[in-house]
């Protein structure tokens, strides 16, 4: 496996590749959550990097940045067994040579200030900033991305349609624990106890969509899961059904839904989501 630290050394190694590759850029801090899009990616190409680099941009003002948990060296064990090809971990400098406040951006209109995008501005401008210049710097073929983040996923994939990308964006399912609890590097910050509460949010989100297909309003799927995380002890951010395409407002005739959570246990924000069919 090449570790690459610069994009001089990305580039040198890009130009000896002859095959199919695909990018699967991460913060981090890997589980197995981001082991299992490895895995996936090397079923849509004949090569794998994994990009390593904790984004200042896509944090904000209040946010965990300096705290966030980084495991470079597992991590790179880790990938290596699994047969990765190249880590790229490129630095703050690298990435943003002229520093974050002249940085040129990206910006995906709409979709970027809806639920995430409302509790964390400036978030996905952030996102798609960085995964653009990823994407540049790469020059991938496919770039595999977890379904958990489903509203980054959606940006993402309408920031490549819509600056004409020649990349593929694969989407891979949520890898989860047994009690159903996502996969996150956030789940690290829990207390015992929290770990425990949190297991409510999967459960309530499987609840939602029971009820909505059983005929239920979904206003009313909504509070009954909203009742259902406070009780248990969380604190809802937003707790939405939303049409999968757009993530705009669904109404009783759309049938492809999505159902999305952000809710904080103690200091920690987790977000989920579930994908269902009214009928």
């Amino acid at each position: 496996m090449q570790l690459l630290k610069s994009l001089e050394e990305l580039r040198a190694w890009r130009r000896q590749q002859s095959g199919t590759l695909a990018l699967v850029p991460t913060m981090g801090n890997l589980h197995q959550g981001h082991l299992r899009l490895v895995e996936a990616a090397k079923d849509y190409a004949d090569e794998v990097v994994v990009s390593i680099f904790v984004n200042p941009m896509q944090f904000g003002a209040n946010e965990d940045l300096d705290s966030y948990p980084r495991t470079f060296d597992a991590d790179c064990q880790a990938l290596a067994e699994l047969g990765v090809n190249a880590v790229y971990a490129p630095t703050v400098d690298d990435v943003y040579p002229r520093g974050l406040a002249q940085q040129t951006v990206v910006e995906v209109p709409g979709i970027s200030d809806l639920l995430c995008g409302a509790s964390r501005p400036g978030h996905f401008l952030g996102v798609a900033t960085v995964v653009t210049k990823l994407f540049n710097m790469v020059q991938p073929d496919v770039a595999v991305f977890g379904e958990k983040d489903f509203q980054q996923l959606q940006v993402i994939r309408l920031m490549t349609q819509d600056l004409s990308m020649p990349i593929d964006i694969i989407g891979i399912p949520t890898e989860r624990a047994d009690d159903g609890l996502a996969l996150s590097s956030r789940n690290g910050y829990l207390t015992t106890e929290e770990r425990r509460k949190a297991s409510v949010i999967y459960q309530t989100l499987q609840h939602i969509a029971g009820l909505v297909r059983s005929g239920e309003s979904d206003s009313v799927a909504l509070a009954e899961g909203y009742a259902r995380i406070e009780e248990a002890g969380l604190n809802v951010d937003y707790l939405e059904l939303r049409r999968r395409q757009d993530l705009l407002d669904a109404d009783a005739d759309d049938n492809e839904l999505v159902v999305l959570v952000a809710a904080f246990a103690g200091k920690t924000r987790l977000i989920d989501n579930l994908q269902f069919d009214r009928s």
